[in-house]
């Protein structure tokens, strides 16, 4: 199918919003909430990177709006549309379901497609997404702020995406639940909001808690020691190793936050579950326990590229 039918018949069908122009011009037209602070973001997933060649293509859609939804999220932003880069292999039935299966999530998170590109001929999909928000003035949320004295917070629970990675790869039994968290994740997009102006720092979990953690400490300029035994887990965990895999694993998308320790986060929070597994202190760094028992870094905190 030639670029400006696949647009015609399935990206502008989609693109409702008024700020889209019905996909017939070079950009969008957004009026932003008045006096409000914007908010951009942008992420790529690429075949055998982000997601496994023979995801099915509709959740590879709803992942790759999520991740950018969760960067928002993490900033206490409300989504207000996406454009998105689509490029890969010319294939018809592929681009299908991936447009059927985006139109699902935007639909289910309440963000308009505003526009983006096409490009077929490549060997595999590398996709990306920018989406846009925002903020009331002073209410964005950042990696730097966190205060000693603060409690450490994080939402859901941890590690589900690296064993659902597991059953993606056939190499754990199938469980549907954990497959999800891998596929679908969920952006605490409420949690966010609701966390502006009132936690200190923040950010999503994508690499893993404790990489992300440590990033966190890095950009505030303060330390964090956190209770594996407190980390919120969907799964028991075997041993020791098994824990540590689970708090190194990516893909969760959780939010971390610090808050002042009076304030009653899980009243804040509402419907979404939220565990205190940490302290901040004066100092710098990441320390890890197991109830009272001191615990060294594993070498690997996280994913890196590179």
């Amino acid at each position: 199918m030639a670029e400006r039918d696949f647009i015609a018949r399935r990206l502008a069908p989609i693109a409702t919003s008024p700020a889209a122009r019905g996909l017939a011009d070079d950009a969008a037209v957004w009026t932003p909430p008045l006096g409000r602070d914007l908010v951009f973001t942008h992420d790529v997933l690429a075949a055998g990177v982000h997601y496994l060649p023979d995801d099915p293509p509709g959740d590879v859609a709803w992942k790759l709006l999520a991740v950018n939804l969760s960067d928002l999220a993490a900033m206490a932003a409300t989504p207000a549309g996406v454009l998105l880069g689509l490029a890969g292999p010319a294939d018809a039935a592929w681009r299908d379901a991936f447009t059927a299966g985006l139109a699902r999530a935007l639909d289910h998170f309440g963000v308009a497609l505003w526009g983006g590109d096409t490009v077929g001929g490549l060997a595999a999909h590398v996709l990306g997404l920018t989406a846009i928000g925002w903020v009331e003035p002073g209410r964005a949320l950042g990696r730097a702020g966190a205060q000693p004295g603060d409690a450490l917070w994080v939402s859901g629970t941890i590690g589900d995406a690296g064993l659902g990675l597991a059953v993606a790869q056939a190499r754990a039994p199938f469980d549907e639940v954990l497959l999800n968290r891998f596929r679908r994740p969920t952006p605490r997009l409420a949690l966010g909001r609701a966390l502006g102006g009132v936690a200190t720092a923040g950010l999503d979990v994508s690499d893993g808690l404790l990489i992300d953690a440590q990033r966190l400490a890095a950009a505030s300029g303060v330390a964090l020691a956190i209770d594996l035994a407190a980390v919120p887990l969907g799964r028991p965990a075997a041993n020791r190793d098994d824990l540590l895999a689970r708090v190194t694993a990516g893909d969760d998308y959780e939010l971390l936050f610090t808050a002042p320790a009076g304030v009653d986060v899980a009243a804040l929070a509402g419907k979404t579950a939220v565990t205190r597994i940490g302290t901040v202190s004066a100092g710098a760094g990441l320390s890890l326990r197991l109830a009272s028992t001191p615990i060294a870094l594993p070498d690997r905190l996280g994913w890196e590229h590179g």
